[in-house]
C-alpha cells in the first residue's frame, strides 16, 4: 500500500472523526464520510485521496463506541490508519468493519509525507525521509478477516466464523 499521510495528533476521539451534530446521517454513511476527521482537519475528506493514511499519536479513537467513526474513514478511501496506540474499542470495530489500523512509533512521520506499507512483511518506509519503522506483523486470523472485507463479510463468504482456511 502506497499514499500520503495525515498527520493528527494525540487523543483524536469518535466525535473528531464522526462529528455528533452530524449524527442525522448515520443512515447514510457515504455522505457522512464527506465529513470525516471534520472536526479534526475540516479539509481533510476534501484532500485526501484513496489509499492515503491517517498518522496519528497516542489512543486514536477515544470516547463512544459507535461503529460509525472506523466505518465513515474506510468508506472515505483511506488505505490505513497508523496511530501509536488505539482506544480498545476503536481498534477492534476498525478491524470487524475491514479498516486496517496499525499500532507503532509514528514520530517520523510529517503530514504529507509520502508512505509505503507491507503489511506481511512487517514495515513502513516513509520515501520521504528515508526511514524504515518495523511493525508488528498482524495475526493471520486478523489478515484473514480484513482481506474478507471485516467479520460480516467473512461470515457471508464463509458461513460461520471459520478463520483456519
Amino acid at each position: 500500500m502506497r499514499g500520503k499521510a495525515f498527520k493528527f495528533g494525540d487523543n483524536i476521539s469518535t466525535d473528531h472523526i464522526a462529528p455528533g451534530r452530524l449524527f442525522h446521517l448515520r443512515s447514510n454513511l457515504p455522505e457522512f464520510a464527506k465529513h470525516v476527521l471534520e472536526d479534526a482537519d475540516p479539509d481533510f475528506a476534501t484532500r485526501m485521496h484513496k489509499g492515503d493514511f491517517v498518522v496519528a499519536g497516542s489512543n486514536f479513537g477515544l470516547g463512544s463506541s459507535r461503529e460509525h467513526a472506523p466505518q465513515i474513514i474506510k468508506i472515505a478511501g483511506v488505505g490505513a490508519v497508523i496511530a501509536k496506540s488505539f482506544a480498545r474499542i476503536f481498534y477492534r470495530n476498525a478491524i470487524n468493519i475491514g479498516l486496517l489500523a496499525i499500532e507503532c512509533d509514528t514520530d517520523s512521520i510529517d503530514a504529507g509525507d509520502e508512505l509505503e506499507l507491507d503489511i506481511e512483511n512487517g514495515i513502513l518506509k516513509n520515501l520521504t525521509n528515508g526511514t524504515i519503522t518495523q511493525i508488528e506483523p498482524l495475526p493471520p486470523v486478523m489478515i484473514k478477516l480484513l482481506q474478507d472485507g471485516g467479520l460480516v463479510e467473512h461470515i457471508k463468504k464463509n458461513g460461520g466464523f471459520n478463520l483456519t482456511e
